[in-house]
């Protein structure tokens, strides 16, 4: 008979004692990650008494899966609709917490004369709370819904994203490079260039697909294509530099907007569960008990650290970014710990060969330390908001619920902040359309044309132009005459002749933007005059602008887009 694969046994072990060890964390009435995270270090070759895991490469990549299927759960949950409408208050918290939080982890690692580099890449992962644990207590807990939990998971999207530009910053430190220069900018906008794209393409393929195959999905064929959906944005993620996790979470928040967004995360629900308790698991499986009692002390002051500078900066933070007082210090309790983003950043750290050896283990005794003591955390805010209450003056509490940078201004909108609002977001989300399907064909179309006609360049070369030019007309001469004829633009004609000549503008600078697209795909595959290009370019965006055709298309494409949008809000005020 043929051997048991290592992996199964392996896998045998932890089940049965992630098993036996939730079954006795639920009987006593504990979180259940807390329990996996016992059982990963009673089965950790860190545990002398009990039978070990022996292949942990294996595990490791199971507990990315876990990692990868956790964010795909909670994109489905929480939706980008739901951060945009919350406007700039998760922002105005994240900013706060991230820059409180890293300068006392720099400050920390100064106080215990450890290397330049290791305190700033602690600052790092002291500022990043983890998404994966807060939401798993929430689920545990039963807090998913109270209104607390949206705030906190908004904040912590946002960390998620902050969490790459800090890699870059980290990076751009360890290689002696400055951090303000041209890296981190790119960085930036290559997140927000991909977020637009990944949005604006999944919103609009990915429901138009669902419903189209409707009649042939089943719960299993669903189960199966959303897992697909995932690990397909998951490698996509990673090919242009993010993280599995970040395009897992993309995907989930796209399938959100769906009608069978509800039957999805039922279906996943327990390819999530298990894959997550492996997850934790093997974070339990890091504790070595002989780096906690060697650094004990730091480890019980970055404990410390996080739990008292979460709930004052974190509380701060959100009241500033208009929560109440009761509401803020929930929030602020809740993130009281690190987590995943943490061991990348020491990874980091490692593979850069910037930081000590120690930093990693330490990082992960603290993780699992304050993973522990989340519960409690979130437990805790309210009775400590009742201490508060007892003890300052009203006034007091009347002025801190009322500290805000957020509120939204009572005076209307103009009908110009309005304008130039919407024709930037069009020309924006229209180039960023255009610039994707330009590197496509070139990329890929162009080299495979090529590759049939081998004799035949300037043809391949012309066929590839005129199929590029072709699939972004729609999105050029949107870019152009959107808001036109809109209400705000019309008011603004007839209010003053001072209007006018700024008007033209704004019509102008989007058709030399949309000509510019064309200049450049014609300058890139022919040798003609720049002269000649740029008159060639303008007269194909004319055409494009005086085509009925294209005009009847972008409307349709606009009206798609928004029908997917909107489906799952529709459906929801239709059944009540």
């Amino acid at each position: 008979m043929s051997e048991v694969p290592t992996l199964i046994n392996d896998l045998a072990l932890i089940l049965i004692v992630a098993g036996a060890v939730t079954i006795l964390f639920k009987k006593l009435k504990q979180p259940l990650v807390l329990g996996y995270i016992m059982a990963g270090f009673i089965v950790s070759p860190h545990m002398p008494y009990t039978m070990s895991v022996i292949d942990n490469t294996d595990i490791k990549t199971w507990a990315d899966i876990g990692v990868m299927f956790l964010l795909f759960s909670l994109g489905l949950d929480f939706s980008f609709k739901k951060i945009v409408k919350m406007g700039i208050s998760p922002v105005i918290t994240t900013l706060t917490i991230i820059f409180a939080m890293m300068t006392l982890g720099v400050v920390v690692g100064h106080a215990f004369d450890w290397k330049r580099m290791d305190c700033i890449f602690l600052g790092g992962m002291l500022a990043m709370s983890s998404t994966t644990i807060i939401y798993k207590a929430f689920s545990d807990m039963g807090l998913r819904q109270q209104k607390f939990a949206g705030p906190v998971m908004s904040v912590l999207i946002l960390e998620d994203v902050l969490a790459i530009v800090m890699m870059v910053m980290l990076s751009a430190l360890a290689s002696g490079a400055n951090p303000d220069g041209g890296e981190m900018i790119g960085s930036v906008m290559k997140i927000g260039f991909f977020l637009v794209l990944w949005f604006v393409v999944g919103i609009f393929a990915v429901p138009l697909f669902l419903r189209a195959t409707r009649k042939f999905i089943n719960n299993e064929t669903l189960l199966v294509v959303s897992l697909g959906l995932c690990c397909l944005m998951a490698v996509i993620s990673t090919k242009v530099g993010f993280s599995s996790a970040f395009g897992a979470f993309v995907m989930g928040s796209i399938l959100a907007e769906t009608i069978e967004a509800g039957k999805i995360e039922k279906l996943v629900a327990p390819v999530k569960d298990l894959f997550g308790a492996i997850f934790f698991v093997s974070v339990g499986m890091l504790v070595d008990l002989n780096i906690i009692i060697e650094y004990a002390v730091p480890i019980g002051v970055l404990v410390l650290t996080i739990l008292v500078g979460q709930a004052v900066f974190g509380t701060f933070g959100f009241l500033i970014g208009g929560q109440s007082l009761k509401s803020a210090m929930r929030c602020g309790f809740s993130m009281a710990q690190i987590g995943e983003f943490s061991f990348i950043i020491a990874s980091l750290g490692l593979s850069l060969k910037v930081t000590g050896e120690f930093l990693y283990p330490v990082v992960v005794a603290v993780s699992v330390i304050t993973t522990f003591l989340t519960p409690y955390m979130i437990r805790a805010s309210v009775p400590c908001y009742g201490v508060l209450e007892r003890r300052l003056p009203k006034t007091w509490i009347r002025a801190l619920n009322n500290i805000t940078l957020s509120h939204p201004s009572s005076a209307p909108k103009g009908n110009w902040h309005s304008l130039i609002a919407q024709m930037a977001r069009i020309t924006t989300v229209y180039s960023i359309l255009s610039i994707a399907t330009i590197a496509v064909m070139f990329s890929f179309v162009l080299p495979f044309v090529r590759r049939m006609m081998p004799h035949m360049h300037w043809w391949a070369n012309g066929i590839c132009g005129v199929l590029t030019i072709l699939f972004i007309a729609p999105f050029l001469r949107a870019m152009v005459m959107k808001k036109n004829h809109s209400e705000e633009f019309k008011a603004l004609w007839g209010e003053s002749r001072m209007n006018r000549l700024p008007l033209l503008v704004t019509i102008f600078v989007r058709l030399i933007i949309a000509s510019a697209f064309v200049f450049y795909i014609c300058n890139y595959l022919t040798r003609f005059t720049n002269a000649l290009m740029l008159t060639v370019a303008v007269a194909v965006v004319f055409i494009m602008i005086l085509s009925r055709r294209l005009k009847k298309q972008s409307i349709l494409m606009e009206r798609l887009f928004v029908q997917n949008l909107r489906s799952r809000d529709i459906e929801q005020q239709v059944l009540g």
